[in-house]
């Protein structure tokens, strides 16, 4: 006896709206491109390179690796994003800037909080203007200018584990330690005032949130270049000590004032936020692993850089690259992309890769041998220009920390600590810490 032939159910009047709004919606995206500060929500695709559990990429990440390193997000309104686990994969993507485009400005509608206008430095700039700019700021960061800048980042630390010590046991290495060591040196490098380091911390930490999706990001962004860009203005009349101050005076009118505020901007960004989260996030996998720990506390200066190495490859705190455009129609790793596609580099998803990381990736092993280098800093032209300077201060604050508090622990369970649920750049919003006392300054 056949089976009684199926029956098709006509769509309901609500589905076919939902789906005439997805085609007009999706026309609309394409004429007038989709403003990233108008988005108060990500998709739950999206999220997935967003988030952990405790401080390891969810396992989502490894399975795409697996299965599929050049994944496409299944994003509404057919929107072409993919993203990229694997670490060979990723390092070809990160290099390849022919191929790819970093500029996001042409996604713009000047409607919503942020303007293309507010985009600036090295990040989301091509060559050859990002050639010129990062020329203008690398002569602050080279080794010379990090062993001079090291008596004073120093002397930061002694100040931050004094306040942490005078806060009495339990108390938050976040607020005592982890935020004001980054942000003093960043602060003291550009040339900017205390006043404007409190406005900054706060509008750092509030542009990595993705909880509300990007509109909120870009409004912090807004917020915060309008703030350097006061600071670029007032140091055009009375140039300072700092970065700031030096480039206009070798350069003068030959860079504008949102050139500076932008490089500024992408300075704070890239030096504060994620030294802090690295700061306490190593603290942290550190008073788990006792053994890592006495090297850091009792090592050589090899055994802290190693340490020091490894918990940034671990825990990888700056979750995506920021995002590529293809230039043209292409082929990446078998996947077919149009020019405009988007392609995201998960660089906690490719740290954590195997094949590049070798075994047990997801442990902390400072002996770990891996070829190329971890891809926490970026890769390519866009590598994280002040990546000298976080070493610098990790190796710095974290022996210290160590030394000074020999009793260091956690005052509460690590579940209950509060990590970032949904943010580019993963931390802790605290770290209660206990300490029965002091071995004096380190």
């Amino acid at each position: 006896m056949s089976a009684p032939p199926a029956v098709r159910t006509p769509p309901s009047a609500r589905s076919r709206g939902r789906s005439w709004l997805g085609r007009l919606a999706l026309r609309r995206i394409r004429r007038r491109g989709l403003d990233p500060s108008r988005l108060t929500f990500l998709p739950p695709a999206a999220r997935v390179p967003l988030q952990r559990v405790g401080v390891d990429p969810v396992p989502r990440l490894a399975e795409l690796r697996v299965n599929r390193p050049v994944h496409r997000l299944d994003l509404p309104f057919d929107l072409s994003v993919y993203l990229v686990t694997g670490a060979a994969e990723a390092r070809a993507v990160l290099a390849d800037s022919a191929g790819f485009s970093t500029d996001v400005r042409h996604l713009f509608s000047g409607t919503g909080p942020a303007t293309a206008d507010d985009v600036g430095g090295l990040g989301p700039t091509d060559p050859p203007q990002h050639t010129r700019l990062r020329g203008l700021v690398a002569p602050d960061f080279t080794r010379a200018r990090m062993q001079r800048l090291e008596p004073a980042v120093e002397e930061t630390v002694a100040r931050a584990l004094d306040e942490l010590a005078a806060a009495g046991s339990p108390a938050d290495l976040v607020r005592h330690v982890a935020m004001p060591v980054p942000m003093t040196t960043i602060c003291a490098l550009l040339g900017l005032d205390r006043p404007d380091e409190q406005v900054v911390s706060r509008l750092g930490t509030r542009r990595f949130d993705a909880t509300g999706g990007t509109a909120g990001t870009f409004g912090a962004v807004s917020a915060q270049r309008r703030l350097l860009f006061d600071a670029v203005a007032a140091q055009r009349r009375a140039p300072g000590d700092g970065l700031i101050g030096r480039i206009i005076r070798s350069e003068g009118d030959a860079v504008s004032d949102a050139e500076i505020a932008g490089l500024a901007d992408g300075i704070v960004t890239g030096g504060f936020e994620t030294t802090a989260s690295m700061i306490a996030l190593g603290t942290l996998v550190l008073l788990g692993d006792p053994a890592a720990a006495a090297q850091v506390r009792d090592g050589s200066r090899r055994d802290v850089e190693r340490v020091v190495d490894e918990l940034l490859r671990l825990l990888s705190v700056v979750q995506v690259a920021f995002p590529r455009f293809a230039r043209e129609d292409r082929d990446l790793f078998g996947t077919r992309l149009r020019a405009g596609d988007v392609v995201l580099v998960s660089l906690s998803g490719a740290d954590r890769d195997p094949a590049w990381a070798g075994a047990h990736p997801d442990r902390l092993d400072p002996a770990r041998s891996t070829r190329g280098g971890h891809l926490a800093f970026g890769h390519g032209i866009h590598r994280c220009v002040g990546a000298e300077l976080a070493r610098l201060e990790l190796r710095i604050v974290l022996p210290a920390l160590l030394r000074r508090f020999p009793d260091l622990a956690l005052a509460v369970p690590p579940d209950r600590l509060a990590f970032r649920r949904l943010a580019f750049v993963f931390g802790v919003d605290a770290l209660p810490v206990t300490f029965r006392g002091s071995a004096g300054t380190p």
